[in-house]
């Protein structure tokens, strides 16, 4: 039996994908979890070997998450099940050392068959989404800038941003300006959209 932690915030979801495995003969639900923070706690006391993640939860997010169980339990595969198939999220989450990456609108049989894939050491990706990522290309954003305009994403003024990410007012205009012009916006809360909706923040 493949053993199977989910994690997601939303319980009828968690209940919907439990009862979609517990149909499959050889796969079984050890643990269900509400936050990114429970998820390697959850996985050790259940003897996980596979963790479906959720990419937004509270406490951490999945990328986070799929991070600290390689980190943490090398030996237990993350699959990222997300609503939100964005190709920048694909590629940080399989920089952080998830195994595989598909959306939840995937076929009941095709997640059973990626869970089983990502349980024996293959890597599985939604086709789509990795043709997307593949012409999206990389985060042209450094960390520093990724950080600003996640402040950013809430408004405020520079003052208030340098605040929050404890830099000078004059190394967060620069790190804008360089994101603005990465992004094509021509704002800086226009640059943090854009970041936002191709999965760099």
């Amino acid at each position: 039996m493949i053993r199977v932690l989910l994690a997601d915030d939303q319980a009828l979801v968690r209940g919907a994908l439990a009862s979609l495995l517990g149909l499959e003969p050889d796969i079984e639900v050890v643990a269900e979890v509400g936050s990114g923070s429970e998820v390697v706690a959850a996985a050790r006391d259940s003897g996980a070997e596979v963790c479906l993640l959720d990419i937004e939860m509270p406490g951490m997010d999945g990328i986070s998450v799929a991070a600290a169980v390689r980190s943490e339990l090398p030996g237990v595969r993350s699959l990222i099940v997300t609503t939100f198939g964005r190709p920048g999220y694909l590629r940080r989450a399989l920089d952080a050392g998830a195994s595989g990456f598909v959306v939840k609108d995937t076929p009941a049989r095709e997640l059973a068959d990626a869970v089983r894939r990502v349980a024996a050491g293959l890597r599985v990706v939604d086709p789509a989404l990795a043709a997307e990522s593949l012409l999206d290309g990389a985060s042209p954003l450094t960390d520093r800038e990724r950080e600003v305009l996640r402040v950013a994403l809430a408004g405020g003024t520079v003052a208030s941003i340098a605040k929050a990410v404890h830099l000078s007012e004059g190394t967060v205009r620069n790190h804008l300006s360089s994101a603005i012009g990465k992004t094509g916006a021509e704002t800086r809360a226009e640059a943090a959209r854009i970041a936002e909706n191709r999965g760099w923040l």
